[in-house]
C-alpha cells in the first residue's frame, strides 16, 4: 500500500492546563516518551501528543465558528496530510528528527471543552489523532510531516480498554443518529403519501 502524501506543520500549540484552548507557538520541543516540554498533556501515557488537520478546523469554521489552530486543544495542527488514513501504529517524522507513533484515533470526550459548549459539537474526538514520542527533537511551523510506515492497528502504549471505550462510543453515536433520523423519514413518508392523494382523486 502506498504511503500517504506528506503534509506540513501549520501550528504548534501548548498549554499548562488541560480542557482549555492551547496557545499557538512557532515551535515546541518533543521529549522522548513524554510529549511536548511544558504541555499539560505530556506524561507517561498513550496520548502524549495530539494532532488535528486544518481541514477539520475549516469544517467548524464553515459552520460559523470563529476558531483556529489550538482551539481544539491539539498540539500540532497539520495541513495536507490525510491523518485519518493513518492506522494505529503508523510512524511519522516531523522535520529533521522527531518521530511520533500513532497510538489512538479519536477519543471519548468525558470533559466537554469550551468549544463544545460554544458550538454544541467538537471535531477533535472524531478526527483528532494521538501519538507517543519515539524520537525527540524540535517541531517548528513549516516542518514537513512524512509518513515513514503504516501501522497494523496496534501500539504497545495503547491500553485495549481505551480502544474498546472509543469503539463503544462510536457505536452509541451511530445508533443515536439512526434513531434521530427515523422520525424525519416517517414524516417525509407521510408528506409523500399526502401529496399523492389528490392525484388519485383526479383520476
Amino acid at each position: 500500500m502506498p504511503l500517504p502524501d506528506p503534509g506540513v506543520v501549520v501550528s504548534v500549540n501548548l498549554s499548562a492546563r488541560k480542557t482549555v484552548r492551547k496557545t499557538r507557538s512557532q515551535r515546541g520541543t518533543l521529549i522522548f516518551d513524554r510529549g511536548f516540554e511544558g504541555d499539560a498533556h505530556a506524561g507517561d501515557w498513550h496520548r502524549q501528543v495530539s494532532l488535528l488537520g486544518q481541514e477539520s478546523i475549516d469544517k467548524m469554521v464553515a459552520e460559523g465558528l470563529s476558531v483556529g489552530p489550538g482551539d481544539f486543544a491539539e498540539n500540532i495542527t497539520t495541513s495536507g496530510i490525510d491523518l485519518l488514513s493513518l492506522p494505529i501504529g503508523s510512524v511519522i517524522k516531523i522535520g529533521g528528527s522527531p518521530e511520533l507513533e500513532i497510538s489512538q484515533i479519536g477519543k471519548v470526550c468525558h470533559t466537554k471543552c469550551a468549544i463544545y459548549y460554544q458550538a454544541g459539537d467538537c471535531v477533535m474526538p472524531r478526527e483528532g489523532l494521538f501519538a507517543v514520542v519515539r524520537a525527540e527533537g524540535e517541531v517548528r511551523v513549516g516542518d514537513i510531516i512524512e509518513v515513514l510506515s503504516l501501522g497494523e492497528g496496534t501500539c504497545d502504549r495503547t491500553p485495549a480498554s481505551a480502544i474498546a471505550e472509543f469503539e463503544a462510543e462510536k457505536a452509541a453515536e451511530a445508533e443515536a443518529r439512526a434513531s434521530a433520523s427515523l422520525p424525519l423519514a416517517r414524516s417525509r413518508g407521510r408528506r409523500s403519501g399526502e401529496s399523492k392523494d389528490p392525484v388519485r382523486s383526479v383520476r
